[in-house]
């Protein structure tokens, strides 16, 4: 092909976007629409739970708009990290929602599930012939990490969605995937520059994201062609420039010119970015250096207890002052109190308007405002362990005597009754390492559904 033109609805399915910018992409004739569906980005309560981050209607609503123009105008839809996480409940989730959307609009085509969850036991079988490295600053994996983790995924590359849609799908339903694979594998069938279709995928993912004023709830559009590639927003308030491009670019990587994914790199060294229109960047260099291995990225988090917050506000100038001594105070009450009983346990106490986003990295020390909020954090191994925690810290903070204090009852103002809410499991990754495989197909199994007949 000597062109061919993709389609982004949005950044995340579910996200939203204008019927007036994507009936206008769909105007232009798109050969597909790629979405991507999921990130790690949440943390990893939602790959260990199994649960999507995403709502089910607002999945719906996208994807039901998207299936049926893509049908009418005999295109395929393909959407990667379908669910949120990638894993084979997020899969069957977003794959429920698609047979429902066959069945109440009257539509035939081919459903195809591709699995991205990897066994505990191969992942054990790898590590121990050597072929698992971590990511920085990750530390090696080991067999008790493997054990304890809830669900295992690995990024998939861009064949297992070659392999479907050579297949006849006309929906592609993938688990975890390499964010920039969805964008990229009809080029990839086609053979067209790999490097290129990465590059544009990459940008892509994000939708309008990489405009300005950027969105993650608008449509963005791309033109591959054999030497280049063009991107461009679809609503007209919108502008794609060489700085908004060539930043996104960057987004999320470690090095400016090199972007390391399944089985190669993009390599950026002479990559060029060019303002073709005011609202049009062209996008010239970028190569794919196949690597002499294969390697994928596996993710996974294991459970480590359960969480109880409190939530409460102060404005006593003297408390404020005082803050960190109290915070150092109830911590060692908590531990005086409970010691012997319930040792393993996290308790954090967060003060927002001193450094409750940065904590230790805050470079501003002092408090400036007049009010500060506080966010009492308890996790332990069972949820009523949690409460117990965080109901001591609580009381101990709302009538600690600290150096000034004026005041005789409480000292924490708590816009919530109860003041305690019950935050359920807390999952941690276990796994963010690099796993050599053999061949690209191999770990991703494909299953077809011909849906309505």
């Amino acid at each position: 092909m000597k062109k061919m033109t993709i389609l982004s609805p949005t950044a995340i399915l579910g996200y939203g976007f204008p019927m007036e910018s994507f009936e206008k992409g769909m105007a232009k004739k798109p050969d597909v629409i790629a979405v991507d569906a999921g990130s790690t980005d949440p943390g990893p309560y939602y790959l260990g739970s199994g649960k999507s981050f995403t709502d089910r209607k607002a999945v719906k609503r996208d994807l039901n708009i998207m299936i049926k123009a893509a049908l009418k105008d005999d295109i395929p839809v393909i959407v990667g990290t379908a669910g949120g996480s990638g894993a084979k409940s997020h899969l069957e989730w977003c794959g429920d929602i698609v047979r429902e959307i066959a069945v109440e609009e009257k539509l035939k085509f081919k459903l195809a599930l591709i699995d991205a969850d990897i066994d505990i036991n191969l992942v054990e079988e790898k590590l121990d012939k050597g072929l698992i490295t971590p990511l920085h600053p990750v530390k090696q994996l080991t067999k008790e990490e493997i054990k304890q983790t809830t669900n295992i995924v690995a990024q998939m590359g861009i064949e297992p969605m070659v392999k479907a849609l050579n297949e006849g799908a006309n929906v592609i339903l993938a688990g975890r995937a390499y964010d920039p694979t969805s964008f990229a594998a009809l080029a990839a069938k086609h053979k067209m520059n790999l490097g290129l279709a990465l590059h544009l995928g990459k940008i892509l993912e994000c939708a309008a994201i990489a405009s300005t004023p950027g969105s993650g709830s608008d449509c963005m559009i791309g033109y591959l062609y054999e030497d280049c590639f063009e991107i461009e927003p679809l609503n007209p308030i919108r502008k794609c420039t060489t700085l908004s491009v060539a930043a996104h670019t960057l987004y999320e990587k470690t090095n400016p010119y090199i972007l390391p994914g399944p089985g190669g790199t993009l390599d950026l060294t002479d990559t060029t970015f060019e303002q073709v229109t005011e609202n049009m960047v062209k996008v010239s260099g970028t190569k794919f250096i196949p690597s002499e291995n294969y390697t994928i990225k596996l993710e996974g988090a294991k459970l480590i207890g359960y969480r109880t917050i409190s939530i409460a506000g102060t404005r006593d100038a003297i408390m404020i002052k005082e803050i960190d001594n109290i915070i150092e105070a109830v911590n060692e009450r908590v531990e005086d109190n409970f010691i012997g009983q319930l040792d393993d346990y996290r308790l954090n106490i967060s003060v927002y308007g001193k450094n409750g986003v940065m904590g230790q990295l805050e470079t501003i020390k002092d408090i400036t405002g007049h009010e500060v909020g506080i966010i009492i954090e308890a996790v332990a191994k069972t949820q009523d362990e949690a409460n117990t925690i965080c109901s001591f810290a609580r009381s101990t903070m709302l009538h600690y005597g600290y150096n000034g204090r004026v005041a005789t009852a409480g000292n924490l103002a708590f816009p919530y009754s109860p003041s305690d809410f019950k935050a359920g499991e807390v999952y941690n990754f276990s796994m963010y390492h690099v796993m050599e495989i053999d061949d690209p197909l191999e770990l991703f199994p494909i299953y077809y559904e011909q849906l309505g007949g």
